[in-house]
């Protein structure tokens, strides 16, 4: 496998374009005082992208990206780029962390380092890992895929490639969103070099074989109504992108501030932040993220997986489990997670953890709290242990 080092650049030429375009934003009207009801608010995108065109530094955020160690690997004819930091431990365990949408690499940079050098964060140095974090294809740095089907189970064969390609026969594996699917994939189809899979989301598209009859416990009955009653008051941005991604394309490709709606408002409703998106991110988080997304031209091939991952469902047939020991962390605000009996028809579920707070972004959100469950969760599975 070619694997090159790799370092996180923007050319000026696209950070000026994106100033130009943003300076010439055609503004929507709203019903006056309607805040968020109707979609992202007016007032706050107009604060948000006057920020970005004044006074966000994607320099100072590049620097600060750069001080981990980036690669980019031809994995199966594809180029994928990612992060990989080394343990400061007496025998890290390898772990790949798969990030979801509209989220990027950068939703791992705070956790990161908590895994990799875990006494430097008040741990334990047994408890480190070597810490993979790519970027999904279509996502960022990677590159967009040229061919259909690149959904979850895709990925998860390039992910076994990947740390193939790194020396890990065997490893962990941790994701909320996009990233749980990848990572449930894995603990599905490669059972014998997973150590354990740890999720903080439960996939959407996650459903277990119940044969005819089967009884659903009231816990159960209620997550299904909720799901979908959240799917009919939230779910419209993931039918399109799971239908018709590319019309979608034109308008977010082509306008900042409408892409930066797109991604922001989501970020205010799935996390901990009781309606006010900045007491759980930065004006510079949040730009970061959406910068990347802009720079990389990679807004409609992220949706794309929406598409993709419609037509190759996580849903298991008779007497397929995921059998490799799973933990889950369930977060309070996030998007309607099932109960664990319903996880435990199709999952080995060897720790289930109620979180205080936190939400969809979990690794951004509440990284101690993440980092720590990780950390316990994997302890008894280490090899030798």
């Amino acid at each position: 496998m070619d694997i090159q080092p790799f370092e996180v650049h923007i050319p000026q030429a696209t950070l000026d374009d994106l100033r130009e375009r943003l300076a010439r934003t055609r503004w929507p009207d709203t019903i006056p005082g309607s805040g968020w009801e109707y979609g992202s608010d007016l007032a706050y995108m107009q604060e948000l992208t006057a920020y970005w065109r004044e006074q966000f530094d994607w320099r100072a955020q590049e620097r600060a990206i750069n001080q981990f160690r980036h690669f980019r690997a031809v994995v199966d004819g594809l180029g994928i780029h990612f992060i990989h930091a080394r343990g400061a431990g007496p025998n890290p365990l390898p772990l790949i962390i798969t990030h979801g949408w509209p989220g990027s690499f950068v939703e791992m940079l705070k956790i990161l380092p908590m895994l990799a050098d875990p006494a430097a964060h008040g741990g334990d140095p047994a408890d480190a890992f070597d810490v993979v974090v790519p970027s999904l294809p279509g996502y960022g740095f990677s590159d967009r895929p040229s061919q259909p089907a690149m959904h979850t189970f895709r990925i998860a064969e390039l992910w076994v490639q990947l740390m193939r390609g790194l020396g890990y026969e065997r490893f962990g594996a941790q994701g909320g969103d996009w990233g749980a699917s990848v990572t449930t994939v894995l603990g599905l189809a490669h059972p014998d070099e997973l150590l354990g899979i740890h999720l903080n989301y439960i996939p959407g598209s996650f459903r277990p074989h119940l044969p005819p009859g089967t009884p659903l416990s009231a816990d159960e009955q209620a997550f299904l109504e909720d799901r979908e009653r959240w799917s009919q008051d939230e779910g419209g941005y993931g039918h399109i992108q799971a239908t018709r991604p590319q019309t979608l394309a034109y308008g977010l490709n082509d306008s900042p501030a409408g892409m930066a709606a797109w991604i922001v408002e989501k970020f205010r409703t799935w996390s901990d932040c009781d309606g006010q998106v900045e007491r759980r991110f930065t004006k510079d988080e949040l730009l970061t993220n959406v910068t990347i997304y802009w720079a990389t031209e990679t807004i409609h091939s992220s949706a794309r997986l929406y598409y993709e991952t419609r037509r190759r469902p996580l849903q298991l047939g008779p007497g397929e489990r995921v059998t490799a020991p799973c933990g889950v962390a369930h977060f309070p605000y996030e998007i309607p997670a099932p109960p664990r009996e319903w996880v435990e028809r199709g999952y080995d579920i060897r720790r289930w953890t109620t979180m205080p707070r936190g939400g969809h972004f979990a690794a951004m959100e509440e990284p101690e709290l993440l980092a720590e469950d990780i950390r316990a969760f994997f302890r008894p599975l280490r090899p030798g242990d």
